[in-house]
This record gives structure tokens, sequence and C-alpha cells, in this order.
């Protein structure tokens, strides 16, 4: 008999708890959120000639709003062929991408910058994720331990959180004083506009979920063992603080919503069109043109007589148990 597999054995963890108590819209929300967890893992795998290709999927999802796979799919395909066209441009142009994303915790913000990377060179395109900054970096100039991490020429830097931290989480959870938090607002201006000036294209996206939404990501998350990871005290404490977080999210965008650094809104509750919305976005924010590729010809492969291959010792393979 075979064992259990780990999709299966999901599931099981997850109607095992409190099933008795869901209701048949629930459990269906529940088996969408663990399908699209599946997607991610597929499309990982899944090969650019397969863009014209047509998806099947039986599945129809139980979501207000929500697109089929195969749409879905196939809207994707395409605009990751254009962010390979936009990585040409940029590598070909010098040009220099810095991307914010922000947005309340489980709000979709790694998704859609999963899907931005999921094909790019990571040399060109790479995210920015900074731990709570060290004792040093908190006696340094706020937006210090940021500078190094701006792209260099031929570079797309994708923020996932930035140095809006102060203006939400670090406000709401008390970690910076007022006359820091005023002081952040004083400054942020000046430091996007030296960005914008020195030539980079400075994009600031805010994911936004409703209350139900995130309370329903959440629990997914808790009773999920592939996701609890995910689950940090803070995420915790921010559920609680869902107001103070509104508040401040409205204050911020307020008073930092600049010309030359505006802020975009990526309305989240439906994961699959929160992620296309924003690269389709994102790629009508930049001047990017097709850049031709010369044609790729494979060099006949030299050969010698006298070559000849030594076999490798039996015990440095690797086991082949599948």
């Amino acid at each position: 008999m075979m064992a259990s597999s780990p999709v299966c054995n999901r599931y099981e963890t997850l109607f095992s708890q409190d099933d008795a108590t869901m209701t048949e819209q629930e459990i269906l929300r529940i088996r969408e959120e663990i399908l699209d967890s599946i997607d991610e893992e597929f499309e990982a795998e899944l090969e650019d000639a397969m863009m014209n290709q047509d998806y099947r999927s039986d599945s129809k999802s139980s979501t207000e709003g929500e697109m089929s796979r195969r749409e879905y799919f196939r809207h994707l395909l395409r605009l990751q062929q254009e962010l390979i066209k936009l990585q040409s441009w940029v590598v070909e142009t010098g040009a220099k991408v810095a991307i914010l994303f922000e947005g309340r915790d489980a709000a979709g913000k790694g998704g859609a910058i999963k899907r931005i990377t999921q094909r790019l060179n990571p040399r060109v395109c790479r995210v920015v994720a900074l731990s709570a900054p060290s004792k040093r970096e908190q006696s340094q100039w706020y937006f210090q331990r940021y500078t190094p991490h701006l792209p260099a020429a031929g570079e797309i830097v994708l923020f996932d959180r930035s140095w809006y931290n102060r203006a939400g989480v670090e406000r709401v959870m008390g970690f910076c004083t007022d006359e820091e938090y005023e002081a952040f607002f004083r400054d942020v201006p000046s430091f996007e506009r030296m960005i914008a000036d020195s030539g980079v294209h400075l994009i600031k996206y805010w994911f936004s979920i409703t209350d139900e939404e995130q309370q329903f990501r959440f629990q997914c998350r808790i009773n999920d063992p592939l996701k609890q990871w995910k689950l940090s005290p803070m995420d915790l404490e921010s559920r609680r603080r869902w107001e103070q977080y509104t508040e401040t999210k409205e204050i911020m965008l307020e008073r930092t919503n600049l010309p030359y650094s505006r802020w975009w809104v990526v309305e989240g509750n439906v994961k699959k069109r929160a992620r296309l919305n924003c690269i389709r976005h994102l790629l009508t924010q930049i001047p990017y043109q097709e850049i031709p590729n010369e044609s790729v010809k494979l060099p006949p492969r030299e050969r010698s007589d006298e070559y000849e291959r030594n076999p490798l010792p039996k015990e440095i393979f690797v086991e082949s148990v599948f």
C-alpha cells in the first residue's frame, strides 16, 4: 500500500481541525487555498514553450471574483515573457529599477514578487528582504541600511518591505519615538528625490486586503504545516492591531505620495488577479523596448582521439530512490 502523499496529508491536517464547525463555503475556500499553493509549485516547472498550449482544468474557483487556472496561467506566462523583454532592456541600456512592496501581513506581496522573479536572471533581478536591524544599524542614519541595496546600472531590485517599516510596523509597535517618526516623513521626500534624480525608476506598491481576507489567510497558515513558518508573533500582533495599522497606512500614503515616487494600491483579495494586475501595471511604468537578440548557434563539440572518460567511484553518487 502506497504512503499518503504530502498533499493528502495537508488535506487531512486542514480538515481535521474544527471541520465540524466549518460551512461548506469555508471548506471550499480552504480547498482553493491548498490548490493555489499546489499551483505555486507547478508554476516553477512550466516551460516557456507551453505559452500557447491549452491548459486544462476542470476545477472552478469557489471564491467570488476568482479566475480559472487556465486563464490565469495564460495571462501570467504572457506577462512573464514581457518581463524578460524588460530585463533585456535593463541590461542593454544600463537602466536602474527599484520596486517597493508594502502591505499588510498575508496581503500577497511575496506571491507577486515570486511571479515577477520566477523566470528572470537572479544576477539582474534580485530581492531584498532585510531582517530586523542590528544594534549597530539602529545607531545609523535610518536610511543607511537600505542604500547599499539600491540598484546599479543594469539591475532590478525588489524590496520585500522597505524603509517604510518606520511609517508602519515601527510606529504601531512602538519601535520608534515620535521624533524619529516625524523625522522619517521629513527626510523621505529628499531621500526618494535623490534616488529618482540618480536615474532610478522608483515604483512603490501597497497591497490591500480586507479584514475578513486577512483573517482567512492567517487561519489557513495556522492549519497548514507547510506555511506555519510564515506566521510570526509580530504577524499575530498585527492582526490584533488592525485598526492601528489602518490609521498609520492612511497617514503614510497621504504624506509620502510624491510626484516622483507615487504609491500604487493593488487590490489583493483575489491573489491571482492581484499578481497579474501588479505585473501588468509595472510593465506600463517603465519605457522598455524589445531588444533584438542575436540568433544562437551551438558550436560543434571538439573531439580528441586521446580523450577517455574515467569512471567515478560509485560511493560518491546520490542514492537513486525515485
